[in-house]
């Protein structure tokens, strides 16, 4: 089927650069909400490190903690060469902006709290695609569940649900395996097989995705992370019938992609779960 009347000018919209309309479409009227911006690149900072401290909570609360694995990153305003990351081994529920740790372009930790304890495969991984990819700020990795069972199967997502389509075009596959990554060729081929998408599934490892903010870093990796479950689920039931599940059509995941995977829409759809956050950890996570 396809798109609606409605659905057309929505899209025409989009084409002449209205990225706005990925709001709109959810028929919101009234004043759009947009992310913070700042003339004062300290301020900027500071509450770049409270979401990211927020994040991570997001993360713990969503099961994504496995051990010590597992970490998310933001540029720095200040000095975009570097990046601010979790210290390794701290639970992500007591994470607070202060702990957070400011690693440079060598692997050195330049600032950030009492625990300044780096994991190597963080700054391998993270500072391959933050330097390949000037145009983000965020980057997320963990070995959540569904993605890593997701990981092991040698294939690229499905698009056979609506939410799946935010992957459309815009999700690579990483068909190696070269152990936990300890060097920087094993970092700069991640960032290679990512190139200019937002999610990438790392095979036998996890998922991994990118932002310009860190709202819409965590919501993609959310949603892919659920995206894997329901693919898993749906793969099972098709095949337990003897068929496979129906995908939606190249016209149809392009228009949804360009109402639900924009930069804005993952933005938008991220603010309900870091309101929740912020309002249930109070004023400690920004300490």
């Amino acid at each position: 089927m396809s798109p609606s009347a409605a659905s057309l000018d929505i899209q025409e919209d989009l084409k002449h650069g209205n990225s706005n309309s990925a709001i709109k479409f959810g028929t919101a009227k009234g004043p759009r909400p947009q992310p913070l911006t700042f003339d004062d690149p300290h301020k900027e900072r500071q509450y770049l490190k409270e979401r990211l401290a927020l994040a991570f909570r997001l993360f713990a609360k969503n099961g994504f903690d496995e051990g010590v694995a597992g970490h998310i990153t933001v540029r720095d305003p200040l000095e975009p060469s570097t990046f601010w990351v979790n210290p390794f081994g701290v639970a992500w529920p007591l994470l607070r902006a202060s702990d957070l740790i400011r690693v440079d372009s060598n692997g050195e930790i330049v600032d950030g709290g009492a625990v300044r304890l780096l994991n190597v495969a963080a700054y391998m991984i993270h500072s391959a695609v933050h330097d390949a990819r000037p145009d983000i700020n965020a980057v997320a990795h963990s070995h959540s569940k569904y993605g890593r069972a997701f990981s092991t199967l040698g294939r690229n997502l499905d698009i056979t649900t609506q939410d799946a389509c935010a992957f459309w075009n815009d999700i690579a596959h990483y068909d190696s395996f070269g152990g936990i990554v300890l060097g920087p060729e094993e970092g700069h081929r991640i960032a290679k097989a990512l190139g200019q998408r937002k999610a990438a599934i790392l095979a036998n490892h996890g998922l991994l995705t990118c932002g310009e903010t860190i709202e819409s870093c965590v919501r993609w990796f959310i949603s892919l992370e659920n995206c894997c479950e329901t693919q898993l689920l749906a793969d099972a039931a098709a095949a337990g019938r003897g068929g496979e599940t129906v995908k939606i059509s190249e016209e149809e995941a392009e228009f949804t992609y360009k109402t639900v995977g924009l930069e804005i829409g993952g933005w938008f759809a991220a603010k309900p779960a870091f309101d929740l956050m912020e309002h249930q950890a109070g004023v400690e996570y920004k300490m």
